[in-house]
């Protein structure tokens, strides 16, 4: 019993679930060396960016300094914010303070809307593929059964082959959802660590500006 002799023996519909799970597997291993790359590569960023930026004597020798070290970045676009829209724009309404905090969130916002990318494939990954292998699974038993009751003959060793092949579509579906749940969570921690040092140096930011 191998995945290749499951595969061929399926009909189109346990064909297609098992091309699925094959997609949502290669999806997911995609996205999570990729965001393991960037966040392992953003976290020490954003600490020596924002240490280089309170260093600096002034604000565009911190700016200059900090782009030394934001290679994703995610400081510089906080720093940006700092120059006010001017004009007789809503944008350039009321006080300065509430001008800072408006520009900084959105920069922080989309910062964090970056940092975010692929969480979502990843949590419906996690949470579907099980339902999918399961999926896979119900149809190839009954599939088996329909092909044992059209031989006539019924025994023990007939519907354990059958059946038991079937089962590897959970056992698939299930090898998907792992790594991509254990991927999500991990992932959360770090994005969040990295979110609160961000909060913290837009704040700062906003009370040495305002």
């Amino acid at each position: 019993m191998n995945l290749q002799s499951v595969f061929s023996q399926s009909d189109a519909i346990g064909k297609a679930v098992a091309i699925l799970l094959l997609l949502m597997s290669i999806a997911s291993w995609v996205v999570i060396l990729w965001k393991t790359w960037m966040l392992r590569r953003a976290g020490g960023d954003v600490v020596r960016g924002v240490a280089a930026f309170w260093q600096a004597p002034t604000l565009d020798e911190a700016a200059a300094r900090v782009a030394g070290f934001d290679r994703g970045q995610l400081v510089t676009p906080l720093i940006q914010a700092t120059q006010l829209p001017a004009g007789d724009t809503l944008a350039a309404a009321g006080e300065r303070a509430q001008q800072l905090t408006r520009t900084l969130r959105d920069a922080l916002h989309a910062v964090m809307g970056r940092l975010q990318f692929g969480q979502v494939l990843l949590a419906t990954i996690g949470s579907t593929a099980p339902f999918v292998g399961l999926l896979g699974t119900v149809w190839g038993i009954y599939h088996a059964l329909i092909g044992i009751a059209g031989s006539g003959q019924i025994s023990i060793e007939r519907v354990a082959g059958p059946v038991g092949e079937a089962l590897i579509m959970t056992a698939a579906g299930l090898a998907v959802a792992i790594p991509a749940v254990l991927a999500y969570n991990w992932f959360g921690r770090v994005i969040g660590r990295i979110e609160a040092e961000l909060e913290g140096f837009a704040r700062d930011l906003r009370e040495m500006l305002k």
